[in-house]
């Protein structure tokens, strides 16, 4: 009887699950539709459709246009029932987004607070995470987590920074910010954070090329649908490559570093001017020195992409602050030179634009919280 009792749970939540991934994959959705399309009876449909509601997880607003019948009535998931939120720690500044369960950044903002290993620094930061909640009337209930991705290397047990070369953040503890904020926290790196978004925009690509273009730069590679680590968690830092040993130093303390020629502050120290000022006068009043370092940039990167090709085979995602900056003709001009000297020819469509500029690793952090909820309500 016990053994009779346990299954019919099971087939009840089995049922409950199908039918919240159905409507969340549909977006909108009718009872009917659902009957058909997964094949349940009324009655069950019914049954989980009044449980998903009651349970906050679904809303029933509004009808469809009638096709010659009755008007069905539409149902969506809500998409604020649960928030995760995201942070970018950076050197000078963090940003910090709420991302709903369909991943959209549904806030955002970026805070001026330079890094220190310091108590007040983590107390200045949590009391800005606090508020910004606040602010937003997200009830406490609402947020699943905070996940943080700050630049350096984290150890396999995802609990501190092993190396934290840009920020002086080695030894950063997830603990720092656990203790501060009440809520669950997780921690990663930057890069892998952004290559996470790049996943979930791209649920296609089984395997892809992450350029994280940043003040620094970053990298990450997607293999078998999964952003790769490595042995000593340091797969895809392409940032280190050296592309010229003779060439300028680099934080880490070597010469010629992918990271010195393909980085937003490479970019501002060629030019000597903002990133924003400088795009503005290369796509306004160019001139040839502009151009030209713009063009060195281009090529520097596209070496690095040919090289990187050669490796792991799959399509290449530009990511991050300097992405929204590229221009379809940028694009063309980096397909070129990739091509130019590779036996092999890359395609318009294996070139991609992430669309999310400096929130990138922001929100792609959340994401964590935001699966790890799907995973509970969907299987």
């Amino acid at each position: 009887m016990k053994e009779k009792r346990m299954t019919t749970i099971t087939l009840k939540k089995m049922n409950r699950a199908k039918v919240y991934q159905y409507i969340y994959q549909q977006k909108e959705t009718s009872k009917l539709q659902i009957v058909q399309d997964l094949q349940m009876g009324l009655s069950t449909v019914s049954q989980n459709l009044n449980d998903l509601e009651t349970s906050g997880l679904i809303s029933r607003n509004g009808y469809f246009e009638s096709t010659g019948g009755r008007k069905a009535q539409i149902i969506r998931i809500v998409e604020d029932f649960r928030i995760s939120i995201g942070l970018g720690i950076l050197k000078d500044m963090f940003h910090i987004v709420a991302v709903n369960l369909y991943g959209d950044a549904i806030a955002t903002e970026t805070i001026s607070l330079p890094y220190k290993n310091s108590d007040a620094y983590y107390n200045e930061l949590a009391e800005n995470v606090e508020q910004f909640i606040s602010n937003h009337q997200y009830p406490s209930e609402k947020i699943k987590g905070i996940s943080i991705a700050t630049q350096g290397i984290i150890s396999p047990d995802g609990t501190s920074v092993t190396y934290g070369a840009i920020m002086g953040n080695t030894h950063m503890q997830l603990s720092d910010f656990s203790s501060r904020l009440p809520y669950p926290c997780h921690l990663e790196h930057d890069s892998k954070s952004a290559a996470e978004l790049e996943l979930w925009n791209h649920p296609q690509f089984d395997s892809a090329l992450i350029f994280l273009l940043n003040s620094n730069l970053g990298g990450a590679i997607i293999t078998n649908h999964t952003v790769h680590q490595g042995n000593h968690m340091r797969s895809g830092l392409f940032e280190h490559i050296c592309i010229d040993p003779h060439g300028l130093k680099c934080y880490c303390g070597k010469h010629g570093c992918l990271e010195t020629c393909c980085s937003a502050n490479a970019l501002i120290s060629a030019s000597g001017m903002p990133v924003k000022d400088f795009f503005y006068r290369l796509h306004t009043e160019p001139s040839p020195e502009i151009q030209q370092i713009w063009k060195d940039y281009l090529d520097h990167l596209a070496f690095a992409i040919r090289n990187l090709n050669l490796i792991i085979d799959s399509p290449v995602i530009i990511s991050g602050y300097l992405a929204p900056y590229f221009r379809q003709s940028d694009i063309l001009y980096l397909l070129e030179k990739i091509n130019e000297h590779s036996v092999f020819q890359m395609t318009e469509d294996q070139l991609l634009l992430g669309n999310h500029g400096q929130y990138t690793p922001a929100i792609g952090a959340a994401l964590y919280y935001i699966q790890s909820f799907l995973n509970c309500e969907t299987k």
